[in-house]
């Protein structure tokens, strides 16, 4: 893959992938930024969140399963020194439907952890992940909370 990064004045970018889309990138004015686009170390949590949304959506409707919203949320923490890197992370899947199978959940959970997200693959290698599940029924326009945990290899059976 070869994606390239065009400066635009001061501390402005544009990052450009391989499939054409243009990407701001930016940082804070404290810094000589505009505040004009993501930070690239926030882009990569976003990647992180990205693949392995895709991975468990993909095969929870694989499974039928009658999901009405998601959310995968990356709460990564990071060094206090330079280069201030990204020292362990949580990933939240946020699921709402009706009747959602929380063994579906944690095997749709697993296969992306260990079989598909090269993000997450990659990473994990640098920082410990730890992977956490809500589960949300939905009613009438109102959700409530029926399952959580955390995800732990071989759960899923």
């Amino acid at each position: 893959m070869d994606v390239k990064v065009n400066w635009k004045g001061r501390m402005s970018f544009d990052g450009i992938a391989p499939s054409g889309f243009t990407i701001p990138l930016g940082t804070d004015p404290s810094v000589g930024g505009d505040n004009d686009g993501p930070r690239p170390l926030e882009l990569m949590a976003i990647s992180l969140a990205g693949c392995t949304a895709m991975d468990v959506i993909s095969i929870m409707s694989k499974k039928r399963q009658d999901v009405t919203a998601f959310e995968v949320q990356v709460h990564a923490g990071r060094a206090s020194d330079y280069p201030k890197v990204f020292t362990d992370a949580v990933i939240d899947y946020v699921i709402t439907g009706h009747r959602v199978d929380e063994t579906a959940l944690l095997r749709a959970i697993e296969l992306s952890a260990v079989r598909y997200c090269p993000a997450q693959a990659m990473l994990s290698k640098a920082f410990p992940i730890t992977l956490t599940y809500k589960i949300y029924e939905e009613q009438d326009g109102q959700r409530t909370l029926v399952k959580e945990g955390v995800y732990t290899p071989g759960a899923a059976g």
